[in-house]
């Protein structure tokens, strides 16, 4: 029996991939390529994509691996379907075929977000532009609560099954991640974390004495206080370095820039609608984007194929244009290949790792939570009133019909192309 299969021992690290390699540079180039011009629909569409093309047809990776990976993923911060599509690169073509499948599946959704950044942000667009962008983004709260939902029952599945105490403790989670994505956006990564360790530290906890002489007293029981003040601790213990590094930032419009993306590519577990209250900070703050067009932004994001992520390159944009949306984007993905490429050969045993695995029971309610909370501050910023019809449209095709994100985001941009050709009010 191999070591893997040994009671009490983790798996063993997957070997690099060597000479042997099982698809050439211009195969991955061309199938990754493909995979960032089709993958409408978010990390969903981009995961059955990645299963499709390596497990079912190729038969690159096997299915377990697959799993193994996709849980992996989930455990690292910033944009978990990318780094799945970097993981797959990396065991088809090992490290150069990781940077190109990466890029390939970046790439074409960056090209296009940052061509409709340059007609949905200029400073004086049609008045078309301007009707369609108001209804797309009055929709956009509306998805970020269909993410949210499509998340809620697999996670309280899973906690309602560990027992009541961890059912307690997956409530506290959803709602502190929710009220930081509501009131404190640019501090949301610190309660993520927090509760990610109060999980850890409640399921692990230090116990000095607990193998020693009898009679030796055990470190006390973690109570369930930490749930409510490892996140406030955490985020009074960090502020003065966040501070300090939010200051310099402010200093110059790049410092800045770099700063918001690299707080959405490596501080945000979750991705997706998790970076949203992380990015409206600062891109309403430092006055790159109004709240109109911060939601044109995140609707751009949605319509547009390859990682939800890349909203950061329309703000990017905004704040710099074209080169200010390549950096944005640039350093956003960075930390993405670093932890694939770093990590890879691990994927299988972290999926395994009970402490890493803690970690994420905590951390995973709080993501919901916080994209749950992101619809509040999303539907506020909405100035029309046929806005928010257009919003409890788009719910009701989204939660009620199951109908997709695309079309919704689309039909409810006609609709504000309607309104506006109509003389309707837009907002400024």
């Amino acid at each position: 029996m191999s070591t893997a299969d040994e009671p009490g021992r983790e798996p063993a690290p997957a070997e690099e991939p060597r000479a042997e390699y099982q698809a050439s540079l211009a195969t991955v180039l061309r199938e990754w390529g493909r995979l960032g011009c089709i993958g409408f629909g978010g990390p969903p569409a981009h995961i059955a994509l990645l299963r499709k093309l390596c497990v079912d047809r190729e038969h690159w990776l096997d299915a377990t691996e697959f799993e193994d990976a996709i849980s992996a993923c989930n455990l690292l911060p910033g944009p978990a379907s990318t780094q799945l599509a970097i993981f797959c690169a990396w065991r088809v073509r090992g490290r150069l075929g990781a940077l190109a499948g990466g890029v390939a599946f970046i790439v074409p959704g960056l090209i296009l977000i940052l061509a409709l950044s340059a007609l949905f942000l200029a400073g004086a667009p049609p008045l078309w532009v301007k009707g369609a962008g108001a209804g797309a983004g009055a929709a956009v709260a509306a998805v970020a609560i269909q993410a949210g939902a499509n998340l809620l029952l697999p996670s309280w599945t899973r906690a309602k099954q560990a027992g009541s105490s961890r059912r307690i403790r997956w409530v506290l989670y959803l709602l502190a991640g929710g009220a930081a994505a509501a009131a404190i956006g640019p501090w949301l990564v610190l309660v993520l974390l927090g509760c990610g360790l109060t999980e850890l530290a409640i399921r692990h906890p230090h116990r000095a004495g607990s193998r020693g002489a009898p009679g030796t007293r055990s470190a006390p029981r973690i109570t369930p206080l930490p749930l409510v003040m490892v996140p406030v601790a955490a985020m009074r213990a960090a502020g003065t370095a966040v501070r300090a590094a939010g200051t310099a930032a402010a200093a110059g419009g790049l410092a800045a820039l770099a700063w918001t993306a690299l707080k959405v590519g490596a501080l945000s577990f979750g991705g997706g609608f998790v970076i949203i209250p992380l990015m409206r900070a600062d891109a309403v703050g430092h006055h790159w984007m109004t709240s109109s067009q911060f939601l044109n932004a995140v609707a751009l994001g949605q319509i547009t194929p390859g990682p939800v992520v890349q909203t950061v390159a329309a703000v990017g944009y905004a704040a710099g244009g074209l080169g200010g949306g390549l950096l944005a984007a640039l350093i956003a993905f960075s930390p993405s290949f670093v932890f694939v490429l770093g990590g890879a050969r691990y994927f299988t045993s972290l999926r395994g790792n009970s402490q890493a695995q803690a970690f994420l029971d905590g951390a995973g309610p709080a993501a919901i939570g916080a994209i749950l909370g992101s619809a509040i501050p999303l539907t506020a910023a909405l100035t029309q009133r046929w806005q928010y019809a257009v919003l409890a449209a788009a719910a009701v095709l989204l939660l009620a019909l199951r109908r997709g994100v695309v079309f919704t985001l689309l039909a409810a941009g006609a609709t504000g192309l309607i309104i506006s050709l109509a003389g309707g009010p837009l907002p400024h």
